[in-house]
């Protein structure tokens, strides 16, 4: 029997994450470390971030250590007329630090889902994002939007190439002033301004969003895209989860690879998502694949974050004990306060910096408290 006490939180959560994916049809996907360099710098754009740590190996290829997931596995799949490819992962990622510059090695967990997508697959896909979100905190929310409606939005607009550029970056910061500047800048009327802006208002549940932007719309792209993010949202609510999903159309990622939903999950107490995912049809398109495609990714190694904020301890309980002390009879101790569900720390002095509940010590066998916190 493992002591769910002593396992690490994201440890815990693989295991849980597995199950889920696998009663849901998912199969576990396994890759190499390295992959050619040459997938990451066609698409570099799709990355985190376009730093690939990078070596040759002893054939002269340029290789990487994996930064992406995604990239991989699309590689590694086929386009199959009427069917799906559904897979899980839990796999390392390399990325170069933005504030450091250096190397970090990331763990992620989460799953794709290629091939002829419908409705349903898009809806299973982003409530497995929720109940991922669910096995690892009780509070959580997750926030989504659509790349399909919003670009529609952009198109009817009347926008220039560049104003419609300019007017998703400021939709993404939430910025109205300068989204109002954009459409200043290019005449737009201001019933149309008004419509681009209301996407940034425009921010809560799902039934209230929807109520709001429905009107506004008049394109016959617009309401195909509203009526799949309706269905979508239609779906979450009868799941049991609308108190947990926000439509926020200021979550976005670049529209030359995400088509359709697209969605971010937080944790309290992380300042940053933990999850992130979407719809990337365009992005298949770009590989000269037909699929459609649908995912998502959970950085398990944030979780550490959550634990060191939220424990007050380093450990349970230290043992002090005198050098000349029998191992059997130390053992026989541990043992005891270990079947109590407490993490124990052994030593003969007390560790500098060591935060700890309970200080006891061994003497001839018998354990005497000397110190108690909390």
């Amino acid at each position: 029997m493992i002591n769910e006490a002593i396992i690490k939180s994201d440890e815990k959560a693989i295991f849980e994450l597995r199950e889920l994916y696998r009663q849901y049809g998912y199969s576990q996907f396994k890759m190499s470390r390295f992959e050619e360099y040459d997938l990451y710098v066609k698409n570099k754009d799709f990355l985190v971030s376009d730093e690939v740590i990078t070596f040759t190996d002893k054939n002269g290829r340029l290789m990487a250590l994996k930064p992406d997931v995604t990239l991989s596995i699309i590689k590694n799949t086929t386009d199959s007329p009427g069917k799906l490819q559904k897979v899980y992962y839990n796999e390392n990622v390399y990325r170069v630090s933005k504030g450091t510059h250096s190397f970090k090695e990331i763990m992620q967990a989460g799953l794709e889902c290629i091939g002829d997508l419908n409705d349903y697959e898009i809806a299973e896909v982003v409530l497995l994002a929720v109940k991922s979100l669910a096995l690892v905190s009780r509070n959580y929310v997750l926030d989504i939007s659509h790349m399909g409606l919003v670009a529609a939005m952009l198109e009817d607009s009347g926008l220039s190439y560049e104003g419609k550029g300019m007017a998703h970056t400021f939709l993404h910061q939430k910025n109205s002033h300068e989204l109002r500047a954009v459409c200043t800048a290019e005449n737009l009327p201001e019933d149309k301004t008004e419509k681009l802006c209301a996407l940034i208002d425009c921010c809560g549940s799902a039934s209230q969003v929807l109520s709001k932007i429905s009107p506004l719309l008049s394109s016959q792209k617009e309401k195909e895209a509203f009526e799949q993010f309706r269905t979508l949202c239609d779906i979450i609510e009868r799941s049991g989860f609308a108190n947990s999903v926000i439509v926020d159309f200021s979550v976005g990622n670049d529209m030359k690879y995400y088509s359709g939903v697209v969605f971010k999950g937080y944790l309290e107490g992380l300042p940053t998502s933990i999850l992130s995912g979407g719809q990337y049809d365009k992005l298949l398109r770009k590989m000269k694949r037909q699929s459609g495609a649908i995912g998502f990714a959970l950085y398990l190694d944030m979780l550490e974050q959550m634990e060191d904020s939220s424990n007050e301890y380093d450990v349970d309980t230290v043992l002090l004990y005198t050098k000349d002390a029998d191992p059997i009879t130390i053992t026989s101790a541990v043992d005891r306060l270990a079947n109590s569900a407490h993490s124990v720390r052994v030593c003969t002095q007390i560790p500098s910096q060591l935060r700890y509940r309970r200080l006891l010590k061994l003497t001839d066998g018998r354990i005497e408290t000397l110190e108690e916190n909390g």
